[in-house]
């Protein structure tokens, strides 16, 4: 008889691994482990003698492959960075088709609009209501912008079986806590459609501190509907879990136009709720970023919940969440420096009104991906004004090691090294940047030349005299690569 194929996904979890620095040879166990991934997502094919070590092998296409799919920098070899993104938690699809959302291909979707779905089991991590009404919210998610319903039953079989469990029927076991979190299976027949998550993960209801259940299902009910991974870094179909508030969730773009590829508008008049901002293109020429800052060597471009990282000698933007490279971070920010001293990143997401939930903390320390203790603190740390709720740029210079922040038309100077405020503070910002009497966005130092963003251009001043002596625009530093 015909073997029925079945196009299963899975979704990764996150755990970060240590910053990428320049690092040896890969062990053995990792060139393996390497090789078991690209086996299972990128459909690498056996082949006999020295994979790693010799000419450009089927391995190293993969991994190329790999590469460019994660927007990594395409270097055929098992990088840090490389080997960082294989090791974080994520949903690993056996077809990468990089359009920015894709879908199965060979029309693997639902040839009905009405679907049933079944939940099997329960996990013990959370009360059984708070499962049912992460599943349902999750197949809502989908719902709205196709015309699609789901209706749930408590026998018998379902299009979609939803199950917990660790070893189970199907061909793919789990393992263990982290890495593969879950996986679905393309719509078909059979065993098509349904969804099984990983029990030896925590999953929770709303808390960061486990992997939430209603995200994770809503990721696997794609694929349970047709979609495959998207390579969009902001699409609920990235194949990376990311933490978002699930009361505040709204289908991103990409996803919205994924599905409804699939399954057409939803034509009935549904009441207009808040649309996804898109994911920022760095070929967007009136692009206003929120903050610029370095990182080890690496230049870091933030807007909205993402940043560009940039490798002076690549000249490819790698687009990221912040929270998926810091967890603990806020998910926007408005200003950001790093400190060379102390080897730590400083992120800065301002209060416009104080509640009594927010007690002010709104500066950020990271030492790589750590969050520094006692962080997030109030920016009054630093010896900034009390009445001052939001910083607009903040640029540290490594060789005074004074780092300034610019609020509104003026700025401040803090010393690293005293952790105090300078006095005589603050100034005008034309009075040491001569002409800029724009409003400071975003501000950076680097190579001995201060760049104040206001709006989509920069303006290129020297460290020693303030003059002016270029206007650039953002593209000077994020060049836009989609040719």
């Amino acid at each position: 008889g015909n073997m029925k194929t079945f196009t299963l996904s899975f979704l990764l979890s996150l755990s970060a691994a240590v910053f990428c620095m320049p690092v040896s040879q890969p062990t053995q166990q990792e060139e393996q482990f390497a090789e078991d991934y690209l086996k299972r997502f990128f459909n690498l094919t056996e082949e006999r003698g020295p994979s790693f070590r010799s000419g450009i092998s089927s391995v190293s296409k993969k991994l190329m492959e790999m590469q460019k799919f994660f927007g990594l920098q395409i270097t055929g070899n098992l990088d840090a960075d490389t080997l960082a993104m294989m090791k974080k938690p994520c949903c690993g699809v056996p077809d990468v088709d990089v359009a920015r959302f894709s879908t199965f291909g060979n029309n693997l979707k639902w040839d009905k609009n009405d679907l049933t779905y079944r939940i099997e089991n329960y996990t013990p991590d959370m009360p059984a209501a708070e499962v049912d009404e992460s599943i349902e919210k999750a197949l809502q998610v989908w719902s709205r912008v196709p015309p699609l319903r789901f209706t749930r039953i408590y026998s018998g079989i379902a299009d979609i079986m939803i199950s917990f469990g660790r070893a189970h029927g199907d061909s793919y076991p789990f393992d263990g806590p982290d890495g593969t979190l879950a996986h679905a299976f393309a719509p078909s027949p059979g065993i098509g459609g349904d969804a099984h998550f990983d029990e030896d993960e925590t999953f929770t209801f709303r808390s960061n501190t486990g992997y939430v259940l209603f995200l994770v299902a809503a990721h696997e009910f794609g694929h349970s509907l047709g979609l495959s991974h998207s390579n969009d870094p902001g699409a609920l179909m990235a194949p990376v879990y990311s933490y978002q508030d699930p009361d505040t969730f709204v289908l991103p773009q990409d996803d919205v136009r994924g599905i409804q590829s699939l399954y057409g508008k939803n034509e009935d008049p549904t009441p207009p709720g808040p649309t996804a901002p898109p994911t920022p293109d760095v070929c967007d020429s009136s692009l206003v970023l929120d903050a610029v800052a370095t990182l080890r060597g690496e230049m870091l471009f933030f807007k909205n919940r993402f940043f560009w990282r940039i490798y002076p000698q690549s000249h490819t933007p790698q687009q990221t969440l912040i929270r998926n490279f810091w967890p603990n971070a806020p998910d926007s920010i408005d200003a950001a420096y790093e400190s060379q001293q102390s080897d730590r990143v400083f992120l800065f997401k301002g209060i416009l009104f104080l509640s009594l939930l927010t007690d002010g903390r709104q500066v950020w320390a990271f030492s790589g991906y750590d969050l520094v203790r006692d962080y997030p603190k109030s920016i009054s740390s630093f010896g900034l004004p009390k009445n001052i709720k939001k910083v607009d740029a903040a640029l540290n210079d490594p060789e005074t090691g004074k780092t300034l922040f610019f609020v509104g038309s003026n700025y401040y100077s803090y010393d690293e090294t005293t952790k105090t405020m300078d006095s005589g503070f603050p100034k005008r910002v034309d009075e040491t940047f001569s002409g800029m009497t724009r409003k400071v966005t975003a501000a950076l130092q680097y190579r001995g030349f201060t760049y104040l963003y206001s709006g989509p251009y920069m303006y290129e001043f020297s460290l020693r005299t303030g003059r002016m002596l270029r206007l650039l625009r953002n593209s000077y530093f994020l060049p836009c690569t989609n040719y």
